[in-house]
Protein backbone atom coordinates (compact mmCIF):
# COMPACT_ATOMS: atom_id res chain seq x y z
CA UNK A 1 0.00 0.00 0.00
CA UNK A 2 1.19 3.50 -0.82
CA UNK A 3 0.49 6.21 1.75
CA UNK A 4 1.08 9.94 1.29
CA UNK A 5 1.45 11.75 4.63
CA UNK A 6 1.25 15.51 5.20
CA UNK A 7 2.31 17.29 8.39
CA UNK A 8 2.96 20.79 9.72
CA UNK A 9 6.48 22.01 10.59
CA UNK A 10 6.14 21.27 14.31
CA UNK A 11 7.77 18.66 16.56
CA UNK A 12 4.59 18.16 18.57
CA UNK A 13 2.73 17.09 15.42
CA UNK A 14 5.54 15.10 13.78
CA UNK A 15 7.07 13.12 16.66
CA UNK A 16 3.89 11.20 17.61
CA UNK A 17 3.66 9.84 14.05
CA UNK A 18 7.17 8.39 13.87
CA UNK A 19 6.42 5.08 15.59
CA UNK A 20 3.41 4.47 13.36
CA UNK A 21 5.37 5.39 10.22
CA UNK A 22 8.17 3.02 11.24
CA UNK A 23 5.74 0.15 11.85
CA UNK A 24 3.97 0.69 8.53
CA UNK A 25 7.22 0.70 6.56
CA UNK A 26 8.43 -2.42 8.41
CA UNK A 27 5.25 -4.14 7.22
CA UNK A 28 6.14 -3.26 3.63
CA UNK A 29 3.93 -0.22 3.10
CA UNK A 30 5.43 2.76 1.26
CA UNK A 31 5.20 6.11 3.09
CA UNK A 32 5.76 9.35 1.18
CA UNK A 33 6.00 12.03 3.88
CA UNK A 34 5.50 15.68 2.86
CA UNK A 35 7.37 17.67 5.51
CA UNK A 36 10.25 20.08 6.11
CA UNK A 37 14.01 19.75 6.07
CA UNK A 38 14.30 19.95 9.87
CA UNK A 39 12.49 16.59 10.05
CA UNK A 40 14.21 14.80 7.16
CA UNK A 41 16.56 12.68 9.31
CA UNK A 42 13.82 11.53 11.69
CA UNK A 43 11.43 10.63 8.90
CA UNK A 44 13.99 8.80 6.79
CA UNK A 45 15.15 6.91 9.90
CA UNK A 46 11.53 5.77 10.31
CA UNK A 47 11.62 4.40 6.75
CA UNK A 48 9.64 7.12 4.98
CA UNK A 49 10.45 8.68 1.62
CA UNK A 50 10.95 12.34 2.53
CA UNK A 51 9.36 14.94 0.22
CA UNK A 52 10.49 18.49 1.12
CA UNK A 53 7.96 21.30 1.32
CA UNK A 54 10.65 23.93 1.94
CA UNK A 55 11.24 26.68 -0.61
CA UNK A 56 7.67 27.16 -1.82
CA UNK A 57 6.95 30.46 -0.02
CA UNK A 58 5.35 28.32 2.65
CA UNK A 59 4.63 31.04 5.20
CA UNK A 60 3.76 28.71 8.09
CA UNK A 61 7.48 28.09 8.57
CA UNK A 62 7.85 31.64 9.89
CA UNK A 63 7.74 31.63 13.72
CA UNK A 64 6.15 35.11 13.90
CA UNK A 65 3.39 33.90 11.58
CA UNK A 66 2.92 30.76 13.67
CA UNK A 67 2.52 32.85 16.84
CA UNK A 68 -0.03 35.13 15.17
CA UNK A 69 -2.13 32.22 13.88
CA UNK A 70 -3.36 31.40 17.38
CA UNK A 71 -4.58 34.94 17.93
CA UNK A 72 -5.97 36.07 14.56
CA UNK A 73 -8.39 33.73 12.79
CA UNK A 74 -8.64 35.79 9.62
CA UNK A 75 -4.86 35.86 9.31
CA UNK A 76 -4.83 32.10 10.02
CA UNK A 77 -7.24 31.44 7.13
CA UNK A 78 -5.25 33.67 4.78
CA UNK A 79 -2.04 31.91 5.76
CA UNK A 80 -3.67 28.49 5.30
CA UNK A 81 -4.89 29.39 1.82
CA UNK A 82 -1.59 30.98 0.79
CA UNK A 83 0.34 27.97 2.06
CA UNK A 84 -1.99 25.54 0.27
CA UNK A 85 -1.65 27.43 -3.01
CA UNK A 86 2.14 27.71 -2.58
CA UNK A 87 2.30 23.90 -2.41
CA UNK A 88 -0.51 23.36 -4.94
CA UNK A 89 1.48 22.53 -8.06
CA UNK A 90 4.19 20.50 -6.33
CA UNK A 91 1.85 18.54 -4.05
CA UNK A 92 -0.70 17.69 -6.73
CA UNK A 93 1.98 16.66 -9.23
CA UNK A 94 3.64 14.42 -6.64
CA UNK A 95 0.32 12.83 -5.66
CA UNK A 96 -0.44 12.08 -9.33
CA UNK A 97 3.03 10.56 -9.66
CA UNK A 98 2.84 8.49 -6.44
CA UNK A 99 -0.82 7.46 -6.85
CA UNK A 100 -1.27 6.72 -3.14
CA UNK A 101 -4.02 4.46 -1.89
CA UNK A 102 -4.59 6.65 1.17
CA UNK A 103 -3.57 10.14 2.29
CA UNK A 104 -2.90 10.66 6.00
CA UNK A 105 -2.88 14.33 6.95
CA UNK A 106 -2.24 16.06 10.25
CA UNK A 107 -5.44 17.59 11.58
CA UNK A 108 -4.08 21.12 11.00
CA UNK A 109 -2.14 20.37 7.79
CA UNK A 110 -5.26 21.40 5.94
CA UNK A 111 -3.45 21.49 2.59
CA UNK A 112 -3.11 17.70 2.78
CA UNK A 113 -6.85 17.34 3.31
CA UNK A 114 -7.51 19.75 0.43
CA UNK A 115 -5.20 17.82 -1.92
CA UNK A 116 -7.03 14.59 -0.98
CA UNK A 117 -10.38 16.25 -1.71
CA UNK A 118 -9.12 17.66 -5.01
CA UNK A 119 -7.70 14.31 -6.15
CA UNK A 120 -10.58 12.21 -4.82
CA UNK A 121 -8.34 10.08 -2.62
CA UNK A 122 -9.53 8.74 0.76
CA UNK A 123 -7.83 10.46 3.67
CA UNK A 124 -7.32 9.88 7.37
CA UNK A 125 -6.88 12.68 9.88
CA UNK A 126 -3.91 12.25 12.25
CA UNK A 127 -4.89 14.20 15.37
CA UNK A 128 -2.09 14.84 17.86
CA UNK A 129 -4.27 17.20 19.95
CA UNK A 130 -7.73 16.49 21.29
CA UNK A 131 -10.33 15.71 18.64
CA UNK A 132 -12.64 18.71 18.35
CA UNK A 133 -16.29 18.81 17.40
CA UNK A 134 -19.08 21.18 18.47
CA UNK A 135 -19.14 19.55 21.91
CA UNK A 136 -15.45 19.30 22.75
CA UNK A 137 -14.76 22.71 21.14
CA UNK A 138 -16.32 24.24 24.25
CA UNK A 139 -13.02 23.47 25.94
CA UNK A 140 -11.48 26.17 23.74
CA UNK A 141 -12.36 29.54 25.19
CA UNK A 142 -13.75 31.97 22.61
CA UNK A 143 -15.04 35.21 24.10
CA UNK A 144 -18.10 37.08 22.89
CA UNK A 145 -16.09 39.91 21.34
CA UNK A 146 -13.92 37.44 19.44
CA UNK A 147 -17.06 35.85 17.99
CA UNK A 148 -18.35 39.26 16.92
CA UNK A 149 -15.03 40.10 15.28
CA UNK A 150 -15.06 36.77 13.46
CA UNK A 151 -18.51 37.52 12.01
CA UNK A 152 -17.38 40.96 10.87
CA UNK A 153 -14.36 39.43 9.16
CA UNK A 154 -16.30 36.68 7.34
CA UNK A 155 -16.26 38.55 3.97
CA UNK A 156 -12.44 38.48 4.08
CA UNK A 157 -12.50 34.78 4.93
CA UNK A 158 -14.89 34.04 2.05
CA UNK A 159 -12.53 35.89 -0.29
CA UNK A 160 -9.80 33.43 0.71
CA UNK A 161 -12.13 30.48 0.13
CA UNK A 162 -12.76 31.73 -3.41
CA UNK A 163 -9.01 31.61 -4.06
CA UNK A 164 -9.12 27.86 -3.35
CA UNK A 165 -12.24 27.33 -5.44
CA UNK A 166 -10.59 29.02 -8.41
CA UNK A 167 -7.78 26.43 -8.21
CA UNK A 168 -10.19 23.51 -8.31
CA UNK A 169 -10.52 22.74 -4.58
CA UNK A 170 -14.08 21.50 -3.80
CA UNK A 171 -14.74 23.62 -0.72
CA UNK A 172 -17.91 25.56 0.04
CA UNK A 173 -16.78 27.35 3.17
CA UNK A 174 -14.38 27.49 6.09
CA UNK A 175 -15.94 24.54 7.92
CA UNK A 176 -15.21 22.24 4.96
CA UNK A 177 -11.52 22.87 5.64
CA UNK A 178 -11.11 23.05 9.39
CA UNK A 179 -13.82 20.74 10.74
CA UNK A 180 -13.84 16.97 10.72
CA UNK A 181 -17.25 15.37 11.10
CA UNK A 182 -18.21 11.92 12.34
CA UNK A 183 -17.69 10.52 8.84
CA UNK A 184 -14.00 11.49 8.86
CA UNK A 185 -11.62 8.59 9.45
CA UNK A 186 -9.47 9.82 12.33
CA UNK A 187 -6.58 8.59 14.45
CA UNK A 188 -6.35 10.36 17.82
CA UNK A 189 -3.24 9.98 19.98
CA UNK A 190 -5.01 9.82 23.33
CA UNK A 191 -7.51 7.65 25.23
CA UNK A 192 -11.27 7.93 25.37
CA UNK A 193 -10.95 8.75 29.07
CA UNK A 194 -8.71 11.75 28.49
CA UNK A 195 -10.56 12.91 25.35
CA UNK A 196 -13.29 15.45 26.23
CA UNK A 197 -16.80 14.40 25.17
CA UNK A 198 -15.47 11.11 23.79
CA UNK A 199 -18.98 9.63 23.55
CA UNK A 200 -19.93 12.22 20.89
CA UNK A 201 -17.45 10.79 18.34
CA UNK A 202 -18.32 7.96 15.95
CA UNK A 203 -16.59 4.62 15.53
CA UNK A 204 -14.52 6.18 12.75
CA UNK A 205 -12.45 7.85 15.49
CA UNK A 206 -9.76 5.54 16.82
CA UNK A 207 -8.24 6.62 20.14
CA UNK A 208 -4.91 4.80 20.07
CA UNK A 209 -3.20 6.41 23.08
CA UNK A 210 -0.11 8.64 23.15
CA UNK A 211 3.09 7.79 21.33
CA UNK A 212 5.73 7.26 24.04
CA UNK A 213 9.39 7.27 23.03
CA UNK A 214 11.76 4.77 24.64
CA UNK A 215 14.18 6.12 27.26
CA UNK A 216 17.76 6.56 26.08
CA UNK A 217 19.30 8.11 29.21
CA UNK A 218 18.95 7.69 32.96
CA UNK A 219 18.64 10.19 35.80
CA UNK A 220 19.25 9.54 39.47
CA UNK A 221 16.57 10.40 41.98
CA UNK A 222 18.46 12.16 44.77
CA UNK A 223 15.65 13.41 46.98
CA UNK A 224 12.42 12.17 48.49
CA UNK A 225 10.46 14.25 45.95
CA UNK A 226 11.60 15.20 42.45
CA UNK A 227 10.01 18.13 40.61
CA UNK A 228 10.40 18.42 36.84
CA UNK A 229 9.82 21.78 35.12
CA UNK A 230 9.55 22.29 31.36
CA UNK A 231 7.64 24.86 29.35
CA UNK A 232 8.39 23.40 25.95
CA UNK A 233 10.81 24.58 23.30
CA UNK A 234 9.14 27.94 22.59
CA UNK A 235 8.46 29.51 25.98
CA UNK A 236 11.37 31.54 27.35
CA UNK A 237 9.72 33.21 30.35
CA UNK A 238 12.83 34.15 32.32
CA UNK A 239 10.87 35.52 35.28
CA UNK A 240 9.03 32.21 35.63
CA UNK A 241 12.26 30.19 35.67
CA UNK A 242 13.90 32.68 38.04
CA UNK A 243 10.97 32.40 40.47
CA UNK A 244 11.06 28.60 40.33
CA UNK A 245 14.75 28.64 41.23
CA UNK A 246 14.16 31.15 44.04
CA UNK A 247 11.16 29.26 45.41
CA UNK A 248 12.65 25.77 45.27
CA UNK A 249 16.31 26.45 45.95
CA UNK A 250 17.68 24.86 49.13
CA UNK A 251 14.43 22.97 49.79
CA UNK A 252 13.91 19.24 50.28
CA UNK A 253 12.93 18.90 46.62
CA UNK A 254 15.20 17.70 43.86
CA UNK A 255 14.46 19.91 40.85
CA UNK A 256 15.23 19.36 37.16
CA UNK A 257 14.50 22.28 34.81
CA UNK A 258 14.64 21.93 31.02
CA UNK A 259 14.76 25.49 29.69
CA UNK A 260 16.41 25.56 26.27
CA UNK A 261 19.44 27.76 25.68
CA UNK A 262 19.03 30.08 28.67
CA UNK A 263 20.89 28.08 31.29
CA UNK A 264 23.96 30.35 31.36
CA UNK A 265 21.82 33.31 32.48
CA UNK A 266 21.29 31.83 35.93
CA UNK A 267 24.27 32.06 38.26
CA UNK A 268 24.77 30.51 41.69
CA UNK A 269 22.05 27.91 41.26
CA UNK A 270 21.44 25.93 44.48
CA UNK A 271 22.76 22.37 44.58
CA UNK A 272 19.30 20.78 44.63
CA UNK A 273 18.42 22.31 41.23
CA UNK A 274 19.72 21.08 37.88
CA UNK A 275 19.41 23.31 34.79
CA UNK A 276 19.48 21.66 31.36
CA UNK A 277 19.11 22.85 27.79
CA UNK A 278 17.23 19.61 27.11
CA UNK A 279 16.64 16.27 28.79
CA UNK A 280 15.39 12.80 27.95
CA UNK A 281 11.89 13.69 29.11
CA UNK A 282 10.72 10.08 29.35
CA UNK A 283 13.59 9.23 31.69
CA UNK A 284 13.02 12.29 33.88
CA UNK A 285 9.27 11.69 34.10
CA UNK A 286 9.88 8.09 35.14
CA UNK A 287 11.30 9.38 38.45
CA UNK A 288 9.27 12.62 38.86
CA UNK A 289 6.71 13.31 41.59
CA UNK A 290 5.27 16.44 39.95
CA UNK A 291 5.58 18.09 36.54
CA UNK A 292 5.16 21.83 35.96
CA UNK A 293 4.13 21.99 32.32
CA UNK A 294 2.79 24.36 29.65
CA UNK A 295 0.23 21.62 28.90
CA UNK A 296 1.28 20.87 25.37
CA UNK A 297 -0.61 17.69 24.45
CA UNK A 298 2.53 15.57 24.11
CA UNK A 299 4.17 16.76 27.33
CA UNK A 300 0.99 16.42 29.38
CA UNK A 301 0.32 12.96 27.97
CA UNK A 302 3.88 11.84 28.67
CA UNK A 303 3.64 13.04 32.27
CA UNK A 304 0.30 11.32 32.81
CA UNK A 305 1.55 8.13 31.10
CA UNK A 306 4.11 7.87 33.90
CA UNK A 307 1.42 8.62 36.50
CA UNK A 308 2.92 12.02 37.37
CA UNK A 309 0.52 14.71 38.67
CA UNK A 310 0.68 17.93 36.64
CA UNK A 311 1.00 21.55 37.70
CA UNK A 312 -0.77 23.30 34.86
CA UNK A 313 0.51 26.52 33.29
CA UNK A 314 -1.10 26.71 29.80
CA UNK A 315 -0.06 29.43 27.33
CA UNK A 316 -2.49 28.94 24.41
CA UNK A 317 -6.19 28.00 24.01
CA UNK A 318 -5.23 24.45 22.94
CA UNK A 319 -3.06 24.06 26.03
CA UNK A 320 -5.90 25.52 28.08
CA UNK A 321 -8.13 22.69 26.87
CA UNK A 322 -5.56 20.11 28.00
CA UNK A 323 -5.30 21.84 31.38
CA UNK A 324 -9.07 21.94 31.82
CA UNK A 325 -9.45 18.23 31.08
CA UNK A 326 -6.61 17.33 33.43
CA UNK A 327 -8.26 19.39 36.19
CA UNK A 328 -11.62 17.70 35.55
CA UNK A 329 -10.05 14.29 36.00
CA UNK A 330 -8.31 15.38 39.20
CA UNK A 331 -4.78 14.76 37.91
CA UNK A 332 -3.51 18.33 37.97
CA UNK A 333 -3.63 21.70 39.70
CA UNK A 334 -3.59 25.00 37.82
CA UNK A 335 -0.84 27.47 38.68
CA UNK A 336 -2.58 30.72 39.60
CA UNK A 337 0.45 32.93 38.94
CA UNK A 338 4.24 32.73 38.58
CA UNK A 339 4.78 34.25 42.02
CA UNK A 340 7.08 32.21 44.24
CA UNK A 341 4.41 31.61 46.87
CA UNK A 342 1.94 30.27 44.29
CA UNK A 343 4.56 27.96 42.80
CA UNK A 344 5.24 26.47 46.24
CA UNK A 345 1.53 26.14 47.04
CA UNK A 346 0.93 24.21 43.82
CA UNK A 347 3.85 21.86 44.41
CA UNK A 348 2.89 21.20 48.02
CA UNK A 349 -0.69 20.54 46.94
CA UNK A 350 0.00 17.88 44.29
CA UNK A 351 2.80 16.17 46.22
CA UNK A 352 0.92 15.93 49.53
CA UNK A 353 -2.61 15.04 48.34
CA UNK A 354 -2.52 11.39 47.15
CA UNK A 355 -5.63 11.82 44.99
CA UNK A 356 -3.61 13.66 42.31
CA UNK A 357 -1.25 10.71 41.96
CA UNK A 358 -4.13 8.23 41.97
CA UNK A 359 -5.98 10.10 39.24
CA UNK A 360 -2.84 10.46 37.13
CA UNK A 361 -2.33 6.70 37.39
CA UNK A 362 -5.95 6.15 36.31
CA UNK A 363 -5.31 8.14 33.14
CA UNK A 364 -2.03 6.29 32.67
CA UNK A 365 -3.87 2.97 32.75
CA UNK A 366 -6.36 4.24 30.16
CA UNK A 367 -3.43 5.11 27.86
CA UNK A 368 -1.90 1.68 28.28
CA UNK A 369 -5.22 -0.06 27.53
CA UNK A 370 -5.49 1.64 24.12
CA UNK A 371 -4.79 -0.28 20.93
CA UNK A 372 -1.70 1.78 20.11
CA UNK A 373 0.23 1.48 16.85
CA UNK A 374 -1.24 -1.95 16.07
CA UNK A 375 -4.79 -0.55 16.09
CA UNK A 376 -3.73 2.39 13.90
CA UNK A 377 -2.07 0.09 11.35
CA UNK A 378 -5.16 -2.14 11.18
CA UNK A 379 -7.37 0.94 10.79
CA UNK A 380 -5.33 2.38 7.92
CA UNK A 381 -5.27 -0.99 6.16
CA UNK A 382 -9.04 -1.34 6.64
CA UNK A 383 -9.72 2.12 5.15
CA UNK A 384 -7.81 1.07 2.07
CA UNK A 385 -9.73 -2.22 1.75
CA UNK A 386 -13.12 -0.50 2.14
CA UNK A 387 -12.21 2.10 -0.45
CA UNK A 388 -10.99 -0.43 -2.99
Amino acid sequence: MKIAWFCVPAYGHTNPTLGLVKKLTELGHEIYYFSFEMFREKLESAGAVFIPCDGYDFEMEDKENADRVGKDKVFAVELLVSSTLALDEMANEKIKEIQPDVIVTDSVAYWGKLVAMKQGIPYISSTTTFAFNRFSAKYMKNGFMETVRMLLEMPKINKQIRRLQEKGYPVKGLLDIVQNDNETNTIVYTSKLFQPCADTFSEKYHFIGPSIRPMVESYEKKGAKMIYISMGTVNQNREFYHNCIEALGNTEFQVIISMGTNTEQYEKVPDNIGLYESVDQMAVLSIADAFITHCGMNSASEGLYFGVPLILFPQTPEQGAVAKRTEELGAGFRLSSIEKADILVAIQRVTSDPSYKQNAERISESFKQCGGIEEAVAFIEEVRKITY
